[in-house]
């Protein structure tokens, strides 16, 4: 399972930027009323989801082959634990937000003050996703984590 390891690194940067996008769709959607771009931002919002259920999947298969490759992982331990910890809440926090805003629009509540509620998840989502990758950063670029030197 070394090859869904070191698809990590690929994948991850799918779920960031589509997450991007949606709250960059949504805002713009909300402030301009434009309809087309609120029903975009809920696709990309399922696209952003889909792929970071794989970048989860395939950073735990990393995470197991780091362990079994390094004995010593004290170094490091508690930022991959950090890591871990920011990319399952953000997970979860946007699939509460794409259930909250599918329910929203099925019962015609996505209207108003509703929609601006939107900005402020997307932004709060956004400050997650930053952590997230504050973290994975740290992994790569102090403790060289899923480069060719380790």
């Amino acid at each position: 399972m070394e090859f869904l390891a070191e698809l990590h690194p690929k994948i991850i940067h799918f779920p960031i930027a589509f997450f991007i996008l949606y709250f960059l769709f949504e805002s713009s959607g909300i402030i301009l009323k434009k309809e087309f771009l609120l029903k975009s931002a809920l696709i990309i919002l399922i696209l952003a989801i889909i792929s970071s259920v794989l970048a989860v999947l395939t950073g735990n298969q990393a995470y197991e082959i780091v362990k079994q490759r390094q004995t010593d992982t004290l170094l490091y331990k508690d930022v991959i634990s950090q890591h871990e910890l920011f990319a399952t809440i953000t997970l979860w926090y946007f699939m509460s937000v794409m259930f909250l805003r599918i329910y929203f629009v099925v019962k015609k509540k996505f209207v108003g003050k509703n929609q601006y509620l939107f900005i402020v998840l997307g932004l709060i989502g956004s400050l997650l996703i930053f952590l997230t990758g504050s973290y994975g950063g740290e992994l790569v670029f102090k403790y060289g984590i899923g480069t060719k030197i380790f």
